[in-house]
């Protein structure tokens, strides 16, 4: 079930809250896209005997691309990639990008799932995070996206900004279950570094975002969620019976992914590999023939802890048959504490966080590190 990751490092906007890699400048899009085609080509051999299930163009926001360049490259992955017929087939998307034409023509170059960055339904919140978008085409984006027929739809939402209160986030999840979505990815606002957010907190123009409130809204997203028939299957992450994201899910479950475009990284299963977050690196490593790429050869700790960061995450768990017995000894001594106070479940040899953990899935994992 491996997967391909492709970063388009364009945004037309830059929202205070992100720290990924982006450039709000399309001067470079014609050649970045060229050096994209390069990178595709030049590791197929590394990946020829790979089958893949799922391709994402993930960024960002891999939207500001017309239909015929996605379509170019979605040919070329088939041409260079052994892909699954039936793969599952994403694109990040915001709302002021999206348009009914737009749509028809994602369905007919093979795009079957939307990832629409909704954020909130409220227009003070949407000018806080500096979103391209306003509250009206946020709904008008979900609403076209069922009507033009897409099946597979994701939008996501941020909580806990300063402001926002308990019935705008309620008002929030309650906007996107009636819109039909059949996923929903939700994320607590983090203050990163060199962003415009630290900026304002560290000046005092922006409070920082409030523990309490923060906790509060997980509690009130989980609890309506579930009462909406969601499955709550990742910390960050709902959806329908059976419609769990392929990809993510891949990455959580330990399954090889091919990431291609600046900053994208790749896991083999052994080893760890980044490519050079800077556009006209990038582009001149493509070209000249020399990637900007760095590798990292997981030791027998650094795959144990990646097993335990992703999996305790999920609904899944961590397994003790999929750890060695030196492993298991080590996990079943550290992991007693959380067992103890309510933290951690642990049934049939799968340890799950309980509801009470989940508010402190970070701490628990990084205790629970070799």
């Amino acid at each position: 079930m491996a997967g391909i990751y492709l970063h388009i490092p364009f945004c037309r906007k830059a929202c205070h809250y992100c720290n990924f890699h982006f450039s709000t400048s399309l001067g470079l899009k014609d050649d970045l896209l060229s050096a994209l085609q390069l990178e595709l080509i030049a590791r197929r051999e590394d990946w020829s005997t790979t089958s893949f299930s799922t391709i994402y163009f993930g960024g960002g926001t891999p939207s500001v691309l017309s239909a015929d360049e996605l379509s170019t490259l979605l040919s070329l992955l088939h041409d260079q990639y052994s892909i699954s017929k039936d793969a599952e087939v994403t694109l990040e998307a915001n709302p002021d990008d999206l348009n009914a034409a737009y749509l028809d023509n994602l369905l007919n170059i093979g795009i079957n799932r939307l990832s629409i960055g909704i954020q909130s339904f409220a227009d003070e919140d949407l000018a806080y995070m500096n979103r391209s978008h306003d509250a009206q085409q946020a709904l008008a984006s979900l609403r076209l996206a069922r009507t033009t027929g897409f099946q597979s739809l994701n939008a996501d939402l941020i909580y806990g900004t300063p402001g926002m209160s308990d019935d705008t986030f309620l008002n929030n999840i309650a906007t996107m279950v009636e819109a039909g979505v059949d996923h929903l990815s939700a994320y607590a606002l983090t203050v990163e570094p060199k962003t415009a957010l630290a900026h304002f907190v560290k000046t005092g123009t922006s409070p920082a975002p409030n523990d309490e409130q923060t906790v509060r809204q997980f509690a009130l997203l989980r609890h309506t969620l579930a009462e909406a028939g969601y499955d709550h299957y990742e910390i960050s992450n709902w959806s329908l019976p059976g419609r769990h994201s392929r990809h993510n899910t891949s990455y959580w479950q330990g399954q090889p992914y091919l990431g291609l475009g600046p900053a994208a990284h790749s896991f083999d299963g052994q080893t760890r590999s980044w490519n050079v977050a800077n556009n006209p690196a990038y582009i001149r490593g493509m070209r000249e023939g020399h990637p900007v790429r760095e590798v990292e050869t997981l030791s027998a700790a650094d795959q144990y802890n990646e097993y335990v960061l992703t999996r305790l995450r999920t609904k899944w768990g961590c397994r003790l048959e999929d750890l060695s017995r030196d492993d298991q000894q080590f996990f079943l001594s550290a992991v007693e504490q959380f067992l103890t106070n309510g933290w951690v479940r642990g049934q049939d040899g799968i340890f799950t966080l309980t509801e009470a953990g989940l508010d402190f899935a970070d701490h628990i994992s990084a205790e629970l590190f070799r």
